[in-house]
């Protein structure tokens, strides 16, 4: 069975770093698409950072780039978010999320296949 487990969320005052790690156990094959994404009070899900396990290839949300870095351990299966320059805007439950097939970073991201208990990024002064 596949699991997510995400950590290193918790409260940053504008203009701090957090670095989020998003560990993956129990898939059967070695590729797949993982990301991280993101749910504010009253907003939809969003696609935040995403990256593929078998060519590295990224997506950032406009919202983040220049800010925000996705990195992976494949050895690991960890994928981890490091997130600079911290905004309150960023405040949000974030998601590690994954699919076997083709990750959606973007539009209708709810039909990826398997998803974390999420973790809340708080950033308030």
């Amino acid at each position: 069975q596949v699991q997510l487990v995400e950590s290193g969320g918790g409260l940053v005052q504008p203009g701090g770093s957090l670095r989020l790690s998003c560990a993956a156990s129990g898939f059967t094959e070695d590729d797949y698409g993982i990301g991280w994404f993101r749910q504010a009070p009253g907003k939809e899900r969003e696609g935040v950072a995403c990256i593929s396990t078998s060519d590295g290839f990224t997506y950032y949300a406009n919202s983040v780039k220049r800010r925000f870095t996705i990195s992976r351990d494949n050895a690991k299966n960890t994928v981890y978010l490091q997130m600079n320059s911290l905004k309150p805007e960023d405040t949000a439950v974030y998601y590690c999320a994954a699919d076997r097939h083709e990750l959606s970073c973007s539009g209708d991201v709810l039909k990826n296949e398997y998803w974390g208990q999420g973790t809340q990024v708080t950033v308030s002064s």
